[in-house]
Parts: structure tokens; C-alpha cells; sequence
């Protein structure tokens, strides 16, 4: 389980700067691609990158606040022979492509998202360990929003794949 939230943005290289200033570790650029599938609850997706390749389900509120959400996460092969099982079996939903910038600051994971026909935007994750208080990590995300500038208007409450549905895929 993680605390995260996601943020429209319209100036990448200002969070770049930022993260840079703060000594955040570069961890990678991924081109993903995201097919959602459908499912009775939660979202499930087959990511499949140059860098990260899994089969993804997940569940978490749609708000535009910092939310747990809580995943399970199972690496696969970069093939398509899952893709299609998966595509035939379940149908799809939509599929969401992008370019992924990872970075690392203390434990908290910042993603810079640059999402096709959808625009900027910048995740952050911040891990919930049992036992953890979640007060701490509201306060936590409270201050990396701070940080990196976001405002709460900025917030998106959905997924990318709810986006892409919006916008007509």
C-alpha cells in the first residue's frame, strides 16, 4: 500500500529544477505503454516498457487528494502473448501510452508523466509500511506538494485510462 497523488502540470522542467536542487536520485526514463482492462472493481493493467513490464491491479478513491491506494503488482514478460489473453478474455478498456521519468527522494517516489493527448503531470508515491501512521504520510505528501508547487486545483482525481475515456480515446 502506498500514499499517493497526481498533479496536472504545465511546466516539467520547474520539477526537474526542484528535484535537482533537492539531490533527488534519477532512477530512469520509461516508455510505457498501459492497457486497462475490464474488471468488476478496481483497474487492472498490463504495463509494458523498456523498463518496467507487469500485470498491475489496483484500487484506490477517486479524489483529488492525497489517497492510499493499494496494488498488487506481478512482473511479466515483454511479450504479447499476455496481452492477448488478457485483451481476449477481459476486452479493454483503453490504453494509455507514455514517457516516464523516475526520480527518488528519501523514500518517495516522484514520477514526471508525459501522457499522449493528455498532457504533463507529476505522481507522487510515498510507501505505507505496516505499522507506519498515516498522519505522518499525509503530512509527508502535504510537504512534497509544497515543495514541488503543486496546488490542489492541480490534483486529478482519476486514473490516465479515466482521462483517455473522457477525451474519446
Amino acid at each position: 500500500m502506498h500514499l499517493e497523488v497526481k498533479a496536472v502540470i504545465e511546466q516539467p522542467e520547474r520539477i526537474r529544477e526542484i528535484l535537482k536542487q533537492q539531490k533527488a536520485r534519477f532512477t530512469g526514463v520509461d516508455f510505457q505503454t498501459d492497457l486497462y482492462f475490464r474488471v468488476p472493481r478496481g483497474r487492472l493493467k498490463l504495463r509494458q516498457g523498456n523498463i518496467e513490464n507487469a500485470l498491475i491491479f489496483y484500487e484506490r478513491p477517486d479524489v483529488a487528494a492525497p489517497r492510499k491506494s493499494r496494488a498488487v503488482t506481478q512482473p511479466v514478460s515483454s511479450d504479447h502473448s499476455l496481452r492477448e489473453i488478457l485483451s481476449a478474455s477481459l476486452g479493454v478498456l483503453t490504453e494509455v501510452s507514455k514517457t516516464r521519468e523516475s526520480y527518488l527522494l528519501g523514500h518517495t517516489k516522484i514520477h514526471l508523466d508525459q501522457v499522449e493527448k493528455l498532457g504533463a503531470f507529476v505522481e507522487i508515491e510515498i510507501p505505507h509500511p505496516d505499522g507506519t501512521d498515516e498522519a505522518v504520510l499525509q503530512e509527508e505528501c502535504h510537504r512534497m506538494t509544497r515543495l514541488l508547487g503543486l496546488r490542489e486545483a492541480d490534483f486529478c482525481a482519476v486514473s490516465y485510462s479515466d482521462l483517455r475515456q473522457s477525451e474519446g480515446s
